[in-house]
């Protein structure tokens, strides 16, 4: 089991720096995408571009945040994690070189949407992973 994504496999982190385009618009790293789509103001969006994760995640709390937003950021998620694996060819190779280890965010910031806080979590985000990782593979 890979438990977190930090050291070795900190290119998993969404604060990895990467870029991704998604919905044309290109992000540094995956937080700064995930955190602009939170809007519906495509102004409001291109302010992420140059964000560092970081500075996406505190300026992600304070869009006008769509009403949807609970309902969609699985598959947002999903769909920007996607791009960033489909992108970037070695990243995806060292996604692929996971083998079939089981991929858990672990973390001390006690997030158990998208990981696991001493084991007890949903792990959104090592799931979504996975099935990149499995999709990859097809």
């Amino acid at each position: 089991m890979i438990d977190s994504f930090r050291g070795e496999y900190y290119f998993l982190s969404n604060f990895y720096e990467s870029k991704v385009t998604y919905e044309g618009v290109t992000y540094l790293n995956n937080e700064a995408a995930f955190q602009s789509i939170k809007t519906l103001d495509m102004e409001e969006r291109k302010s992420f571009a140059s964000l560092d994760p970081t500075a996406a995640k505190k300026a992600g709390r304070k869009v006008s945040l769509r009403k949807d937003w609970e309902n969609i950021k699985i598959n947002v998620m999903y769909e920007i994690c996607k791009a960033k694996f489909t992108q970037n060819e070695e990243l995806k190779e060292k996604l692929l070189a996971t083998g079939d280890e089981e991929l858990v965010e672990g973390n001390n910031w006690n997030d158990r949407i998208w990981g696991k806080v001493n084991g007890v979590g949903a792990n959104n985000l090592g799931k979504i992973l996975m099935r990149i990782r499995e999709e990859l593979r097809q």
